[in-house]
């Protein structure tokens, strides 16, 4: 992640933050504290920079994409039964991967037919606790029909909801730093990958690991999907650029998915 210098303010407070979490007097003491990683800091620190900015059926244009074209796509030489792998970096709270299951179930005749798995993956620790919970407020849920929030969650009180467990089981999450092919090989490979706004963070050299990265955790004839103001086009020159009624997305090229 790359901060300039109109990002100055935003980096300094944070830091403030954590010197006043962590009791530090000085910013010395606190980089002090930081290097030698006392109770995890290097990982709170990390928490505290990330933009975790989401709600449900987010660019759901995609969405449309991936119940109407991607996944046509992505079955075509599988079998019945076959498996089906999304994954969605970064997932932030969850509202991605979850609103990607939830679509799926409303959307797609064929979800029943098929083993779907889903990673949500984020490098935020504190996010990823907060996945687990799947616990939502109202803004979360703000473009989600009622009938959608009856069917897939539960009350807590009168400002939150919770995903209801089977659908919470149904996702996977893990602390996954896409810039680290030691992170993201061993998750695999998938048929769609979602990697939405995040790249939009780094420097030009980061965004090239990155989709370098991607690309090999896709089958070949997988796809990604970028953030509307993303292009793959202009980090790397590895992908299809291929472009449907509801979306441009990005695909390896190959034979399809199997």
């Amino acid at each position: 992640m790359v901060f300039t210098e109109a990002k100055r303010y935003y980096v300094e407070r944070r830091v403030v933050e954590r010197m006043v979490a962590t009791g530090s007097a000085s910013f010395a003491g606190y980089f002090a504290w930081l290097r030698t990683d006392v109770q995890h800091e290097i990982e709170l620190f990390i928490n505290a920079f990330t933009v975790n900015e989401t709600y449900f059926y987010r660019e759901d244009h995609q969405l449309k994409c991936l119940t109407t074209d991607l996944l046509a796509e992505c079955v075509r030489a599988k079998k019945k039964d076959g498996r089906i792998r999304i994954w969605c970096a970064p997932c932030s709270t969850g509202e991605e991967p979850y609103s990607v299951a939830i679509w799926l179930l409303e959307k797609w005749p064929l979800v029943d037919q098929y083993e779907i798995e889903i990673l949500g993956s984020d490098i935020d620790t504190a996010a990823l606790q907060a996945c687990e919970q799947g616990i939502f407020g109202k803004r979360a849920l703000m473009r989600l029909s009622a009938d959608v929030i009856d069917r897939y969650f539960e009350p807590v009180d009168d400002e939150h909801w919770k995903i209801l467990d089977e659908l919470r089981q149904s996702v996977q999450f893990s602390r996954v730093n896409i810039v680290e092919p030691a992170e993201t090989r061993p998750h695999g490979q998938f048929d769609v990958i979602f990697c939405r706004n995040v790249l939009i963070y780094f420097d030009d050299a980061s965004r090239r690991v990155a989709a370098e990265n991607l690309f090999e955790n896709l089958l070949p004839g997988g796809f990604i999907c970028l953030g509307h103001t993303e292009s793959m086009s202009r980090i790397s020159p590895l992908f299809d650029v291929r472009r449907f009624a509801d979306a441009i997305v990005y695909q390896r090229p190959g034979k399809e998915s199997v």
